[in-house]
């Protein structure tokens, strides 16, 4: 099977079952005459009316700046504490126990005492999703990096290759699929706290927009901010997915050729040489 096919494939499979919920949902609320669960169809254009583009620099781009903030910040810093307590032992041994108090803290629960020190302004809500989406980068980046046969780095060592060239040249890429494990879990703790930051204290983004149209009773209005949510973390997926691909070609080339598929074929095409 050719790599478009493949694609195109993949691309059905994804994409089926999101078209297949949205379908029913438009058919099962066509009729509906409730306050709280208007018609898909009067979402859609409200969303269109709200978000393209009326309330887009007011409310969803300050959302996506903290966000970006929060998340980029999170993933140098957890990437780069992973790598260092990976490779150094006596690093990892001090570091841990307020590694493990500080992850076991919900991030949501720390609201109050970052309004206290940060105020209301973009660095509180950077801030809260920069504390929750920290913990599974760095656990992940050093489970990765330890993961590392040993053999490896000795004879790194033994070829003099400096330390700043073995970060870079293998332990980075060997701890890298391990690493992007912990950055898809992030991104979806970084949107849940996205929101839990406006919902307290704000003045503007997605949340707050959500919580003053539950306050007004415009529920459609509240729906519509639900569902670019909803969109804004699965376009940041697919996005982080392709950064994914391109970084860990050679991992998927790799598993692609491991593969029972592929085995199969190879042996079909041995048997008929």
């Amino acid at each position: 099977m050719s790599r478009m096919s493949r694609a195109l494939r993949t691309l059905a499979w994804e994409f089926s079952v999101p078209v297949v919920l949205i379908a029913v949902w438009w058919v099962v609320s066509a009729r509906s005459g409730s306050l709280y669960y208007p018609p898909l169809s009067h979402i859609l254009t409200r969303f269109q009316e709200l978000w393209l583009f009326e309330r887009f620099t007011s409310d969803a781009l300050p959302s996506v700046t903290n966000l970006a903030v929060g998340y980029l910040s999170a993933v140098v810093v957890g990437i780069g504490l992973g790598v260092a307590m990976g490779l150094t032992p006596w690093l990892r041994e001090t570091v841990n126990p307020p590694v493990q108090f500080l992850r076991a803290l919900p991030a949501v629960a720390l609201l109050p005492l970052a309004i206290q020190l940060l105020g209301i302004g973009w660095s509180m809500k950077a801030g809260v999703i920069f504390f929750g989406s920290l913990w599974p980068i760095l656990l992940n980046t050093v489970d990765g990096v330890r993961s590392i046969d040993p053999l490896v780095n000795d004879m790194a060592r033994s070829y003099r290759i400096t330390r700043r060239q073995r970060v870079l040249r293998i332990v980075l890429p060997a701890a890298g699929p391990q690493i992007f494990v912990g950055l898809r879990a992030s991104l979806s703790v970084a949107v849940i706290l996205l929101l839990a930051s406006e919902l307290v204290g704000s003045t503007a983004g997605i949340g707050f927009f959500v919580l003053q149209a539950q306050r007004q009773f415009n529920i459609t209005d509240m729906w519509t901010g639900m569902v670019l949510l909803g969109l804004l973390g699965y376009l940041l997926n697919l996005a982080l997915q392709a950064v994914e691909r391109r970084v860990l070609s050679w991992h998927f080339a790799r598993r692609r050729k491991n593969s029972p598929e592929s085995r199969s074929q190879n042996k079909k095409e041995s048997a008929v040489d």
